[in-house]
């Protein structure tokens, strides 16, 4: 294992394009549903819990087996019912690709744009990684790019906005530990928890004519 490794790959500022992206908190903000600081934390809590889980399981798969992108990445359209969350999330995982491409040498994938997860999990195989750590990269990278956002879009205290991340890192931990059990497992019985505000919110979100992030 290389910490310096996973560090790099979780790190917020790697040109992959999530810095343009609230992880669906924007249009939560605008229907009111998340105001403060405590607000976010159940918004954060509930983004591990759903997406978090659903992504850090798809990374660690895609991890132990890069050979299974396309099945993957078929399990992850069928898991993401907003049109709106599906181009977000193979526009980042382009982008994570050309990153990613720039520092290792990767395994050649089926499309050019897979999902988020599948291609990160890809980098961390071709980084040397092990499915638990590309899980704790994607369970990561579910709230911080969202905390980041929040900063921006409430402007909270930077301070505070970090020390709830600080609280969430068991939890994070966790998440990634329970998804990595189940790399192995066939693509229909890795999670499938949902989110269906998000969702809703995401389709709301891509018909506005202003907006501060792309998703």
């Amino acid at each position: 294992m290389s910490l310096a490794t996973l560090v790099l790959l979780a790190d917020g500022r790697l040109p992959s394009g999530g810095h343009a992206h609230s992880g669906g908190l924007e249009p939560q903000i605008a229907a009111g549903r998340v105001r403060d600081i405590r607000e976010l934390d159940g918004f954060l809590r509930g983004r591990l819990a759903t997406g978090g889980l659903v992504s850090a399981a798809f990374a660690a798969a895609a991890c132990g087996d890069v050979g299974r992108a396309a099945e993957l990445d078929a399990g992850l359209d069928a898991r993401t019912p907003s049109p709106a969350l599906r181009r977000a999330s193979r526009a980042q995982g382009r982008a994570l690709l050309r990153a990613g491409r720039a520092m290792w040498r990767l395994a050649s994938l089926p499309s050019r744009e897979p999902h988020q997860p599948v291609a990160l999990g890809a980098l961390a195989s071709a980084a040397g990684l092990t499915p638990v750590e590309a899980a704790v990269a994607a369970a990561h990278g579910t709230i911080s790019g969202s905390a980041g956002a929040a900063v921006r879009l409430l402007g909270l205290d930077p301070y505070a906005v970090h020390a709830l991340l600080a609280r969430l890192a068991p939890e994070c931990d966790r998440i990634a530990a329970l998804a990595a059990r189940r790399h192995g497992d066939p693509v229909d019985d890795l999670p499938a928890a949902g989110a269906p505000l998000l969702d809703i919110g995401a389709e709301h979100h891509a018909t506005w004519e202003v907006r501060l992030f792309a998703s």
